[in-house]
């Protein structure tokens, strides 16, 4: 397993190939991240100590010259460096919102699910070894969303995944198989909850070595007697019996629960509001794990994965259940990102200013997530 440096010479391994276009630019993004990490809760001007190192900070994340992409690109590299040592890794990306509401004179920020709240919108695909250990981000897609494409959800349908955000889930699989192309004796499998359940995301070319783990969303049409998918699976004998983790949702605290897991292979037909594309059916793999037993007043677990991974045995089942369970790390980070590095709490004025801040605490989340599971 690759080690990551757990004393100052860290920033170094994540930032030192930022190319910011001004070597002092990258040294201050050295000392900035190291004197953030320490103390990742506190803000700036705790953080900071000084004076001068506060200034020095307003100042970088002010500084329009600086791309947060190029700020990601290195630590992209740092992770990608670890991953030739592993022999499978699990991509697992999700989306979270960053709510500015309490700070309403930022600027740059866009209407969050609740229409009354602004922020931005964060995609972020994190490195996972089928243990659990972090190894590092692949990708971070951050947008605001235009005030004027509120209320264009009815036209969904008929617009092309390019211009929804659903593109989010393609664009996060390019970062994938370029990693891929830079480790190719690594497996990736990528790996996303109900939202992922797209169509595009399974016609996307894939070299060998990078499949998918999807969790379905919509009871699709197959070309199966049956008709339809969860119909389909449910046809298929309980082919092994598995104790799963099941993290904390709402009210419901973390448990264990008992699931039942089947699965096979089947054909999905494409969208009927697409036919006039004539896409083709895919011949996927899949999976349903469901708890028949659930304790008194809770929701029962189920999940019915597709994938692109064989299942040809029950340990096969089991193992994809067990990868699609390894997802909930990248809700973690997300977590650690909000309230380890209390990032909605950063008053930084504009969103430009953010998003150079994000792009430095969430590698700070990472690592810190990384540490406590050492």
């Amino acid at each position: 397993m690759p080690m990551i440096p757990d004393d100052e010479s860290w920033a170094v391994t994540e930032f030192a190939e930022a190319d910011l276009g001004d070597a002092r630019r990258t040294q201050r993004l050295l000392e900035l991240a190291t004197v953030l990490a320490q103390r990742p809760t506190a803000s700036l001007p705790e953080a900071c100590g000084s004076r001068a190192q506060l200034k020095a900070a307003y100042r970088f994340f002010d500084n329009c010259a600086i791309d947060p992409a190029a700020l990601r690109a290195s630590h992209v590299e740092a992770t990608t460096a670890r991953l030739a040592a592993v022999p499978l890794v699990l991509a697992v990306q999700d989306t979270t919102e960053l709510d500015w509401t309490a700070h309403p004179a930022t600027t740059g920020l866009g209407p969050l699910a609740h229409p009354a709240h602004q922020g931005l919108h964060v995609h972020t695909t994190l490195a996972l070894t089928p243990e659990r250990v972090p190894l590092g981000l692949l990708a971070q897609q951050v947008w605001a969303r235009d005030p004027a494409d509120t209320g264009k959800r009815a036209t969904r349908k008929r617009r092309p995944v390019a211009e929804k955000e659903s593109q989010k889930w393609l664009t996060s699989i390019e970062a994938v198989i370029a990693a891929h192309a830079q480790c190719p004796q690594t497996r990736f499998v990528g790996i996303g909850d109900r939202e992922a359940d797209v169509y595009d995301l399974f016609l996307q070319e894939r070299p060998s070595g990078v499949d998918l783990l999807v969790r379905a969303s919509w009871n699709r049409r197959v070309d199966h007697p049956e008709r339809y998918l969860w119909a389909k699976v449910e046809a298929h004998p309980v082919g092994a019996t598995l104790t799963v983790r099941v993290s904390r949702c709402d009210a419901q605290p973390a448990r264990q629960a008992t699931v039942t897991v089947r699965g096979g292979w089947v054909l999905l037909c494409p969208p009927t509001h697409r036919r006039a594309e004539k896409l083709p059916t895919l011949a996927v793999w899949a999976v349903l794990a469901r708890e028949d037993h659930p304790p008194a007043g809770v929701e029962p677990l189920e999940w019915l994965l597709l994938t692109t991974c064989a299942v040809h045995t029950p340990e096969d089942a089991i193992e994809r259940v067990t990868w699609y369970a390894c997802r909930w790390g990248i809700e973690v980070l997300h977590k650690v990102l909000k309230s380890g590095c209390r990032l909605e709490a950063r008053q930084l004025e504009t969103a430009e200013r953010l998003r150079r801040c994000l792009a430095v605490y969430s590698v700070i989340a990472w690592r810190s997530l990384y540490a406590t599971m050492l």
